[in-house]
This record gives C-alpha cells, structure tokens and sequence, in this order.
C-alpha cells in the first residue's frame, strides 16, 4: 500500500497472519523469492531495500495459495510465479521509461491470472473453488439488507481484501500500519474503502459482497497513490483521488463482468487501470503541480515506481 516502513510492513504481517497463518507464509516466501530473484540479477540496491521488487511476488504468494490448493505443487508455483513477478516488474519498468509511468501491481495481476488460466490444461493445479464460474455474464439483483453491521464490517474489510484478508481485526491492523506510515494514507485507506462501499450499495451489489469489501480494496489503493504518492498533495488532488475512488467499483464490476466468461478474478486490475488513467490525464490539467522528490525519491520515479517504495 505504497509505504517504505519496516514496522508498517510486521503490521500488515501481523494482520494477515491474525487471519491466516497459511497467507502469511505465503505472502514471505513470495516476498523473499521475488526480491531474491531480483538480488541474483543486480538490480539497484536501493530499489531492493525499499522493497520495489518484493511487494508484487508478496501478492502472487498470496493469491495463488487463496485460489489454489495448498499442495507442493502449488508451493512450487508461488516459488516460480513470484520469480516471474520480478522479470515482468522489471520488463514493466523499463517499456514504461520514456512515460514516466508507474507499474503498480501489474505484474501481480499479469502472473496471476496466467497461472490461474493455466489450470484449465494443468490437471494437477487444483482450484479452492474460489475462482468465478466462466459463464455469460447474469443481470444482477440486490440481495440482502445493508446494516450498520454491514458497513463497519465493509469498510474495515475493504482495506484487508488489499492482501485477499476477510477480517476486521487484520483490516484495523492493517489502517493501524498506515497510521504509523502516513496519517494521509490512514485517511485516504478510509476514505477509499468507504466511498467504494457506499457506491456499491446505492448501485444494488450484494449485501454478501459489500460485507466482505470487495468493492472497497481497489478504491482504497486508488486513494492512497493518488494522494500520497504520485501527485503533490493538495485539496485539488484529494478531490481527485476521492473521484477515481468513487469510479473505480464501476470499472470494478465492469471488469469482473467481462472476465466472468474465463472464470477470472478482476484482482487489483481495476486499480491499475484507473490510476494509470487518472495520472496521464492530470498531465493535461494545470491544477496538479509537478512533484517535488528528493534526490532518493528520484532514482525510484526514474525506475517508474512512485516516490517513495511500494
């Protein structure tokens, strides 16, 4: 959730682990093989230590082993699958040189989805039963009621499903993280996941799906890196990141409905795609200052990542 901080990092651990000790696991080895790989090939130290070449392998370990069953053979592709993460990371990076561009959790999302494609011919890549049914898109109906409960449940759900996390105490961990990183973050984390959920709810989603925030954890990274990371923090762009938090459940549902025939999960692609779009777009808008970075900042936007780790 784009926050260069040790003891941000053991509390998102923390949380994860409160919920699962299986995804916890997962989520180190897929941190540790990425950054290895990244180790073995030299890339920039400083790169390495803020974590740029891990985050992304932390995911894939993660949303393989929550779509997939925990068997070696699984284990053997998170191994694989978060080394893949780091090539495409840094393949990512640099087609995106001359744009400027961040990278995001693209390659979290390009890794994954091959793999989860792949079980269609691999016999011995068994699925939870967690994966969508492939299917023609059906019309929705609202399901349940939406209640106080609802809500806090939602919301704090919403910033735990960042790392695939059902949960209110991993999700409470994991605002008290960015607390302890940036009491912007904190607040756009909040912000984020409230505005995805009340979007949901005033559009008719299930009251299933908002409980369990799954119109939330994309809105609240679209809040975060377009207010803490990639443009100069002033009111003009906090109104901005709550607008493309606001969009994103729309492109989220859009996605989910046009991957349903495959079977597919959206992921954080919806993340991806609004905030790539909203950040070339503020290069047209001369309301949104230039970025001051420090010289250390720099060396990471010139690598395409953002101003300060991920």
């Amino acid at each position: 959730m784009f926050q260069n901080n040790s003891y941000t990092g053991l509390l998102f651990l923390i949380g994860i682990a409160c919920n699962s000790w299986l995804f916890a696991l997962a989520a180190l080895v897929g941190t540790m093989v990425s950054t290895l790989t990244a180790m073995v090939l030299r890339t920039d130290r400083a790169l390495l230590r803020d974590g740029l070449f891990g985050f992304n392998g932390g995911l894939v370990g993660i949303g393989l082993l929550y779509f997939l069953q925990p068997e070696p053979l699984t284990w053997a592709c998170v191994v694989l699958a978060a080394a893949c993460s780091t090539l495409v990371m840094a393949a990512m990076l640099t087609a995106f040189n001359r744009s400027g561009m961040p990278v995001l959790t693209a390659p979290f999302v390009l890794v994954s989805l091959c793999f989860f494609l792949a079980t269609a011919r691999f016999g011995r890549m068994e699925p939870t039963g967690l994966l969508p049914t492939a299917g023609l898109p059906k019309s929705a109906t609202v399901e349940g009621v939406v209640s106080i409960s609802t809500i806090a449940h939602g919301v704090a759900s919403g910033i735990g499903q960042v790392f695939f996390q059902e949960n209110v105490v991993t999700g409470l961990l994991f605002l008290a993280g960015l607390l302890v990183a940036s009491r912007k973050a904190f607040a756009m984390a909040l912000a984020g996941s409230s505005g995805g959920l009340i979007v949901a709810w005033a559009m008719g989603a299930a009251e299933s799906a908002i409980r369990a925030g799954a119109f939330g954890f994309n809105s609240v990274l679209v809040a975060i890196a377009l207010t803490s990371m990639f443009l100069a923090p002033t009111r003009s762009a906090i109104f901005y990141a709550l607008f493309g938090a606001i969009v994103t459940p729309f492109v989220a549902a859009a996605i989910a409905a046009a991957f349903e025939p495959f079977g597919m999960p959206a992921l954080t692609l919806p993340f991806v795609l609004v905030t790539w779009t909203f950040l070339l777009a503020s290069r047209a808008f001369a309301i949104f200052p230039p970025t001051a970075a420090s010289p250390k900042e720099k060396l990471v936007m010139e690598s395409n990542v953002g101003k300060r780790g991920a």
